[in-house]
C-alpha cells in the first residue's frame, strides 16, 4: 500500500521521504479534495499502524484477524489506485 501511495504521489510530483508524510500527502492530495474514498486513507493509516506493531511491538504480536483484513484492504486499495492511474493516463 505505501509504495502503491508513493506511486499515486508520484504521478502528481510528489515525493517525501518518510511514511507519515506519504500518508499525510496522500489525505490532503487525494482524500481531503474527493478524488478517492476517505476509507482508503483509513486503510493506510490502520496497515501503518500494522506494521509498526509487528515491528515495534514488544507487548503484543500482529493478530491473524488483524493481517488478514489488513490484506483484504491491501487488495480494495491497490486496486483502487491502479483504477484511478489507469484513468489519467494520457
Amino acid at each position: 500500500m505505501y509504495y502503491a501511495t508513493e506511486a499515486l504521489l508520484l504521478s502528481r510530483d510528489l515525493s517525501f521521504s518518510k511514511h507519515s508524510a506519504v500518508i499525510t500527502a496522500f489525505g490532503q492530495h487525494f482524500v481531503k479534495t474527493g478524488v478517492l474514498d476517505p476509507s482508503l486513507h483509513r486503510y493506510l493509516l490502520d496497515a501503518f499502524d500494522l506494521r509498526n506493531l509487528g515491528d515495534y511491538g514488544a507487548v503484543r504480536a500482529v493478530e491473524d484477524a488483524d493481517a488478514r483484513e489488513a490484506l483484504e484492504n491491501a487488495r480494495a486499495f491497490c486496486a483502487a489506485i491502479r483504477t484511478h492511474l489507469a484513468s489519467t493516463e494520457t
